[in-house]
């Protein structure tokens, strides 16, 4: 009978982590694609990805394209798409460029002013798409046009630049070594930063498991929980010191974490992100259960124009120059990073995490294959079929559900 008993627990344990691989196949899938993706080009690059150098500029190229994917995430959740955002990012930086280096205005001035320039563009796109019922795609094309060819004409053909010192340590600086000199090249503050957000990931990570157990809604295996901890703190303190042996960690970098936690909480933990949620899932039911749909949408979009103009700010720091070309072609990779990252073409389903993920399995490809000598033409073959494989994935497992 205690055979029976024991048999016939060791089944419903099978089934339940069984049935949790399935439900979570993509989240976890992306994290494994990731590591395997990093590992096939630290090898084939004979270690040269995860050199500290190289990592910062890794750090430094795709900065500006997660955080455009973090807006980019709730747009697709939503159950729209943004289409201007490389145009409205080239022309924030050339709206800076001129106020800052042609008329010599004060660049944390310039700098508030481009963020709310920013939001501006979004809330009016999202005003036609929200209250008008415009198509988003058409919208957003427009804005593409309209923004693109204005960057020309108030750059006129142009480079503007360069930037004053200070505007380029938002992209191009490092946080500076409190302790230095305590151990020879090595930027102890930075790494002591990688140890403490390491703790906090884990203690948060615990107590959130603690929590559901108290409630009976842990769905995760334990050995699931344990593993990916384990991942997570052995890359994180890898990272940490391997940033601390070079310059320590990116200005940007810090930026673009700091964002990555407020808007994996609105997502997670706040009214507002589960109501995107609902409104990507069914307009209609969201609007019948009293959610107001249509202020809801144009929030998204004016967030969206608000992280495109830090972008642009962003990028424009890193090159120490305004280009006509600057924003050319971002939308693609950010829209490919939330599609990769696991966000669904239908709306209602995306994480915050999974669109990080996603941006850096662009980057890692893009870097990794650059470093190879790969053309930029089979390059852009193989981003487009890793793109239509992770829209293929989402679109075969919900059939399959």
């Amino acid at each position: 009978m205690a055979q029976q008993t024991l048999a016939t627990e060791e089944t419903s344990q099978r089934r339940s982590v069984g049935s949790f691989v399935k439900s979570n196949i993509r989240e976890y899938g992306m994290l494994l694609s990731l590591i395997l993706i990093m590992a096939f080009f630290q090898f084939m690059t004979n270690g040269t990805l995860l050199k500290p150098l190289n990592l910062t500029n890794l750090i430094l190229q795709n900065s500006y394209i997660v955080i455009m994917a973090l807006g980019m995430m709730l747009i697709i959740v939503a159950g729209h798409i943004d289409l201007s955002v490389g145009s409205v990012c080239g022309f924030i930086g050339a709206v800076a460029a001129v106020l800052i280096v042609q008329f010599h205005i004060d660049w944390i001035l310039v700098t508030i002013f481009c963020l709310l320039l920013g939001a501006a563009i979004g809330a009016v796109q999202g005003y036609f798409v929200a209250f008008w019922k415009i198509p988003s795609f058409i919208v957003t094309l427009a804005g593409m046009l309209v923004f693109k060819g204005l960057a020309l004409y108030i750059l006129k053909g142009q480079s503007v630049g360069p930037f004053p010192v200070p505007f380029q340590r938002m992209s191009s600086g490092f946080l500076p070594d409190a302790a230095a000199g305590v151990i020879q090249a090595f930027n102890l503050t930075s790494f002591l930063i990688g140890v403490a957000v390491t703790g906090l990931v884990i203690y948060f990570n615990v107590k959130e498991r603690r929590g559901q157990q108290e409630h009976g809604l842990v769905e995760e295996p334990f050995v699931f929980f344990l593993g990916r901890n384990i991942l997570v703190a052995a890359g994180f303190l890898l990272f940490s010191y391997l940033m601390a042996s070079y310059k320590g960690l990116p200005n940007v970098l810090i930026v673009m974490f700091a964002l990555i936690v407020l808007y994996a909480f609105v997502t997670s933990s706040m009214t507002i992100g589960r109501r995107i949620y609902a409104l990507g899932g069914n307009e209609k039911a969201a609007r019948l259960s009293g959610i107001k749909t249509h202020r809801l949408a144009f929030y998204t979009f004016a967030n969206m124009g608000l992280l495109a103009g830090l972008a642009g700010l962003i990028f424009a720091a890193r090159l120490n120059t305004a280009t006509p070309k600057a924003g050319l072609g971002f939308e693609l990779d950010v829209i490919a990073a939330c599609f990769i990252g696991g966000a669904s073409a239908s709306g209602g389903v995306g994480k915050v995490v999974g669109a990080v993920i996603g941006a850096f399995v662009m980057g890692v490809m893009n870097n990794g294959m650059s470093i190879l000598g790969v053309g930029i033409d089979l390059q852009q073959v193989i981003k487009g079929l890793v793109l239509l494989a992770a829209v293929f994935l989402d679109v075969y497992y919900k059939n399959k559900a």
